[in-house]
This record gives C-alpha cells, sequence and structure tokens, in this order.
C-alpha cells in the first residue's frame, strides 16, 4: 500500500475515532437515549418510546460515583420525569414522575396524592384497577416494610429525607415505585426526559408517528 493511501486510510481511522470520542462525550455528560421497557408510565409513555434526556439540567455527573462538577444545575422540581439510578439495583435505570421533594410530608388517601396536608393535582395519572386497598396500621407506621401492595392506595404519611425525591409512575396502579422501595438520591438523579424522538408498538410493530417529537410534560 501506498504511502499516499494509507494516509487517506489513517485521515479515514481519526475521523471516526474523533467521532466515536465525541459521541461518547454528549451520551456521558449532556445527552442520553433511553427506550422505554415497561407500562409503569402510561399514558404519558408507551412501551416502545424512545426518548432523550437531558443529563446536564441537574448539573454534570460524574458516572458511577454521582459526584457533580463544574455545573452543579438546578435540582428536580415537582412533576418532571427523570431518568435515575434505581436505588436496589445501581445496574438498572428508572423513569418515573417527581413527587415529592427533599422536606416534602407525602400521604396517599384512597389512591388520591397529598403533599404536605394539600391534594396534588395530577392530570397525567390513570387508574385502570377500581379495587382501592383499605388503610391498614402497617402502612402508617411503616409502609417501606410492607411486602406487596398492600400499600399501593393508601400509604404515609412520610417526610421526605434532605438529598432525595419521591417518585411515581403515571400508571399509578401498575408502577413499582417509591411507595415500595422507598426514596432517590438527588445524586442518583441522571436527567429530565425531554422528546419523544421515536416510537413503534412491539405488539404489532406498527411506529407510532403521532408521537415523533412529542415533548414530555
Amino acid at each position: 500500500m501506498s504511502t499516499e493511501t494509507w494516509e487517506k486510510v489513517w485521515d479515514w481511522v481519526k475521523s471516526i475515532l474523533i467521532a466515536l470520542v465525541l459521541a461518547l462525550f454528549v451520551r456521558t455528560f449532556f445527552v442520553q437515549a433511553y427506550k422505554i421497557p415497561s407500562g409503569s408510565m402510561i399514558p404519558t409513555l408507551l412501551v416502545g418510546d424512545h426518548l432523550l434526556v437531558n443529563k446536564i439540567v441537574y448539573g454534570i455527573r460524574i458516572p458511577y460515583s454521582g459526584k457533580r462538577v463544574l455545573y452543579h444545575g438546578r435540582p428536580p422540581r415537582r412533576g418532571e420525569v427523570v431518568v435515575f439510578v434505581y436505588p436496589q439495583n445501581h445496574h438498572m435505570d428508572f423513569i418515573k414522575r417527581v413527587i415529592g421533594l427533599p422536606g416534602d410530608v407525602i400521604t396517599i388517601r384512597n389512591k388520591r396524592v397529598y403533599v404536605n396536608g394539600r391534594p396534588l393535582v395530577e392530570p397525567y395519572v390513570q387508574h385502570i384497577d377500581p379495587r382501592i386497598y383499605p388503610l391498614v396500621p402497617e402502612c402508617v407506621e411503616n409502609p417501606f416494610a410492607v411486602s406487596g401492595t398492600l400499600c399501593r392506595d393508601n400509604f404515609g404519611p412520610v417526610r421526605v429525607p434532605p438529598g432525595h425525591i419521591f417518585v411515581m409512575g403515571d400508571n399509578r396502579d401498575e408502577s413499582y415505585d417509591s411507595r415500595f422501595w422507598g426514596f432517590v438520591p438527588l445524586k442518583d438523579v441522571k436527567g429530565k426526559a425531554m422528546i419523544i424522538y421515536f416510537s413503534w408498538d412491539p405488539r404489532t410493530y406498527h411506529i407510532r408517528w403521532s408521537r415523533f417529537g412529542k415533548l414530555i410534560h
């Protein structure tokens, strides 16, 4: 192979390497793509939705350490849909909606959520199970110690500790969330869900064109 050919090949390799490094840098610190695998956020997010997550809005997070450097961003706000490290398995990411902020008192009575004693307006929520699990003392005294779904509809009150948030899925009767495994450390919040860039129905294999470009609220 001639010198000129080698130079062309090397230029091509360098271009690819630079592109890969830039893509990795952007993915690590700024924007990342996620796919929705479950129905816990229906109707806001459907199984098969592909979305982009803003990873810088809450600060530049060092992977695996959770530390914020250079730019610390702002804290999550109530009502935002966030991606975070699942507290019970740090190799998994979950996506839920922020319900409680540090210091908030969260109470659920007959499926209705109260924050600091006031009912939370939740136009994004759906309930698909007409049953209401009754209030039992265990769900007031120590709801996180109760196994199963006993505290699904009647829960707390519990106070969100400093440096943590309380999250729930919009598909309220079919969501495994803070009611069952507790609070999310702020350091483990990866980013805010922004927009759906692709969507397909895994049951019918049809593309959902109407969801393309939909902003996530």
